[in-house]
């Protein structure tokens, strides 16, 4: 028994006009399709795949460009971070030279101010030397009108008196 009769006659394959126009229609349909429809729909796709590649390719663009950002962003971190140091090691350094100048000055004036001191006690010693011997010729001269008993005219006494402070001042300096 042929296939098709046995097909037939199970009921599987029934050979009708509706079922050839059916084929026939598919096959038209299929035509069709790949005539006109299924080259555009593989166009659009292709056009979709050129997008998605074209997308990626920007994307891997932009994800260098930002790798690249990010590196030179790095660097200038970096750089930064160097003229930091730098100017922290300047402003130490300037501190320490101010802390130096600071003694230095400090020291001079330190200097100036015992200069001054002794100049000040010089003469503050002078003073007291002068005042001394102005006291000692004063006792002297009392001493001498005791002695002498009587007073001695002007330019006298002047002249026994400077002759005592040279005696006083000799023997002074002599010993000091």
């Amino acid at each position: 028994m042929p296939l098709t009769l046995y097909l037939a006659t199970a009921g599987l394959l029934d050979l009708s006009l509706s079922f050839l126009a059916e084929v026939i229609a598919f096959i038209v349909m299929i035509a069709i399709l790949a005539r006109w429809v299924y080259p555009r729909i593989l166009a659009a796709a292709e056009a979709r795949q050129r997008q998605v590649a074209g997308e990626l390719a920007a994307a891997q663009r932009a994800r260098e460009e930002a790798e690249q950002r990010l590196k030179d962003a790095e660097a200038k971190l970096q750089e930064a971070r160097a003229q930091a140091s730098e100017v922290m090691e300047g402003a130490n350094r300037l501190a320490e030279q101010l802390r130096a100048d600071g003694r230095a000055r400090a020291e001079e004036d330190a200097k100036r101010i015992i200069e001054n001191a002794r100049r000040d006690i010089e003469a503050e010693r002078e003073k007291a030397l002068d005042s001394v011997r102005a006291q000692v010729a004063d006792l002297v001269v009392a001493a001498a009108e005791r002695v002498v008993g009587e007073s001695l005219d002007l330019t006298r006494q002047r002249q026994l008196i400077e002759r005592a402070i040279q005696e006083v001042t000799s023997d002074g300096r002599g010993r000091g």
